[in-house]
């Protein structure tokens, strides 16, 4: 019997690749996304057919995170655009404050509920915008935490978190989805909701920088004068 898993899905390329990766492992995915009250819902579009790709389950959390301080959902606060230096220099107004923190607290109960013992999550401190919570530290204070606050940790099997990405760049990580076979060209990564990749926010510029810097092009639409 397959083991089962938990995956959390934006619809992005690193959920997308984190979800192939579940499956190339021989788990049994269970998807979870998230409408959390963020600006546009494009990546749970994504997400969907990410799923309906791969034919697995898919369940979508109502969870109204708005009154958050964040650009990503805040109509009063932009999206940084072109931003100089290092991306990962400071924490940037796109962190959605303790977001993977409520997320991963509502996937680790699904899996107890379905008697899934990991969650997958596509977390990256390489190429990265600099959010505290995709880091490795954190990763490792949180699987304690499941160990001592959930039913399956005090029984001694606690769910485990899965961090496939988390040490590769953002190169390697479309070369694992090439080589994984998964539907890139069906992701968004744009932090802006329009008909089109922006190009210029965090997401697309190490999404763009991604592709180039392993060799292959980015197959989703981009708006005109953007460099593929």
């Amino acid at each position: 019997m397959r083991p089962k898993a938990v995956v959390l899905l934006s619809g992005g390329l690193d959920s997308t690749t984190t979800l192939a990766q579940a499956i190339a492992d021989g788990c049994e995915p269970t998807a979870i996304s998230f409408r959390y009250g963020q600006k546009h819902t494009k990546e749970l579009v994504s997400a969907e057919n990410v799923c309906k790709h791969y034919g697995v389950a898919h369940v979508v959390i109502d969870l109204n995170l708005s009154s958050f301080r964040s650009a990503l959902t805040r109509n009063d606060i932009d999206v940084p655009m072109d931003r100089e230096g290092k991306l990962d220099e400071d924490i940037p107004i796109t962190y959605v404050p303790a977001r993977n923190i409520v997320f991963l607290s509502i996937a680790a109960g699904l899996a107890e509920s379905i008697d899934a013992d990991r969650v997958y999550i596509g977390a990256n401190a390489v190429d990265y915008s600099g959010y505290p919570d995709d880091r490795p530290d954190f990763f490792k204070a949180y699987e304690e935490m499941l160990a001592k606050g959930t039913k399956a940790g005090v029984e001694g099997h606690p769910v485990k978190i899965m961090t496939p990405l988390l040490h590769l760049s953002k190169a390697d990580i479309v070369r694992l989805g090439k080589e994984l076979k998964a539907p890139l060209e069906l992701t968004w990564s744009c932090y802006n909701g329009g008909e089109k990749a922006c190009g210029h926010c965090d997401s697309c510029r190490l999404r763009l920088e991604g592709f180039r810097q392993a060799g292959y092009k980015d197959e989703i639409p981009y708006e005109d004068g953007v460099v593929q």
